[in-house]
């Protein structure tokens, strides 16, 4: 039988805070001002710890305490993490990081390993709080992007008139923002880099992105680059992007056809896309462009196709996209269930459809295209046994016809939607 997480009472103070108990895990935020800047409680909950974890950096700002043991965070943090926290068992332990750790944090990550009724979260204020004070920019004014040292989740944000600002990596991070922008037809975008927020070291940096890419200057490693993007194109989150924003070799989802069963997948934060025999991974790539939440597995038994779907996710920003190199059916075994499915191809293979459904979580949306009489026929036997929605779209573009112009109709697209029950 399965047993419940364990109860712990928690008691709480004059000032209301929650007091730690044995076994618990606390992540504490730390700004600028270092140690100094803790109040007292703080210090305390961490003297109390049987365990701190954190940065060198972090643990170098905590006094040492004789007994009390101390682990640097792993790399690559999330492969590592797990076996950390198995490690340290049911002590009383603190974790360390920087202003608040829900905001774009390690606290999030913890959370979701070790649960949410053991995790006590002490927080600062964020760096992007105090960039937005700064600034003077309203919270619902601009977007947050973290970025590594790829900048691939910059790029779906990359519109005229926005507001954002990037989480750096390391003092590297503005200079390769700068140049990104200005390779991408934004390099007239207001730049502006403000280093140790919060501490007595605070500095900025105000710019034009192009001229800082020309002349980058030194900052500090603590930085958050904000941005007022100016150029273009810009790209619409919105189903339906040009078919030459991608890289193709023709297996494409064209974009009217695409916009189609964008609409009919309907992608929503949080939610989870299988794009079936993805060709260039277009359906797979916008429905993550919708919203940095947005995840979709894009499943391609080409290999060449499936590095090309890569790419093009990276080039337009759709840092939710995970490339499966194999053929379908067999390729989708073990994969987490979808809340949609797309099959832009391979529709007759057997058992394909049926593996799909199954597959697919109560609610979910099935979306299917299909060109040939054969996959019509499939198409209209499953409608007839599943319902949902049989549509035929034929496309007609204006094209020169001699002196004049003249209609040239694309081939016609069969397309099966419904939802699961």
């Amino acid at each position: 039988m399965t047993q419940p997480p364990p109860t712990r009472s928690r008691r709480r103070g004059a000032n209301n805070r929650r007091v730690t108990q044995p076994g618990g895990l606390d992540i504490v935020g730390i700004g600028a001002d270092g140690w100094a800047g803790l109040p007292a409680r703080v210090h305390q909950l961490i003297a109390d710890a049987g365990a701190v974890v954190g940065s060198p950096r972090q643990l170098a700002i905590v006094p040492e305490r004789a007994g009390q043991q101390r682990y640097p965070l792993p790399s690559p943090l999330r492969e590592g993490l797990p076996g950390l926290m198995q490690s340290l068992g049911d002590r009383p332990t603190v974790v360390l990081a920087s202003g608040d750790p829900l905001v774009f944090g390690i606290a999030a990550t913890l959370i979701d390993l070790v649960g949410a009724h053991r995790v006590r979260v002490h927080p600062t204020v964020s760096s992007v709080s105090l960039a937005a004070a700064e600034l003077g920019w309203p919270s619902d004014s601009f977007d947050v992007v973290r970025v590594s040292t790829d900048l691939a989740a910059l790029r779906r944000v990359l519109t005229p008139g926005r507001r954002v600002l990037v989480l750096s990596a390391d003092e590297r991070t503005p200079g390769q923002v700068a140049n990104l922008l200005t390779d991408a037809g934004y390099g007239r975008s207001a730049l502006t880099v403000l280093c140790d927020l919060g501490s007595a070291e605070q500095r900025r940096t105000d710019a034009v992105a192009e001229e800082f890419a020309a002349s980058p200057v030194a900052v500090s490693r603590l930085n958050i680059v904000a941005l007022g993007l100016a150029g273009g194109p810009g790209r619409a989150t919105v189903g339906g992007l040009p078919d030459d924003a991608f890289e193709h070799d023709g297996q494409l989802t064209r974009r009217d056809a695409r916009a189609s069963a964008l609409a009919r997948l309907a992608p929503a934060p949080g939610q989870l896309l299988w794009d079936v025999g993805a060709g260039a991974g277009s359906v797979a790539i916008e429905w993550a462009r919708v919203d940095p939440r947005c995840r979709a597995v894009a499943v391609e038994r080409d290999p060449v196709r499936a590095e090309r779907i890569a790419r093009n996710a990276a080039t337009l920003g759709a840092t939710g996209v995970t490339v499966v190199s194999g053929a379908a059916p067999a390729a989708l075994a073990g994969l987490p269930a979808p809340q949609a499915v797309f099959v832009g191809g391979g529709a007759t293979a057997r058992g394909l459809l049926e593996t799909c459904w199954h597959s697919l979580r109560s609610g979910g949306r099935l979306v299917t295209h299909g060109v040939t009489l054969e996959t019509g026929a499939l198409l209209a036997d499953w409608h007839a046994r599943h319902g949902g929605e049989l549509i035929r779209l034929t496309v007609e573009r204006a094209e020169p016809l001699g002196s004049f112009r003249g209609w040239v109709a694309s081939r016609p697209i069969v397309q099966w939607s419904a939802t699961k029950p």
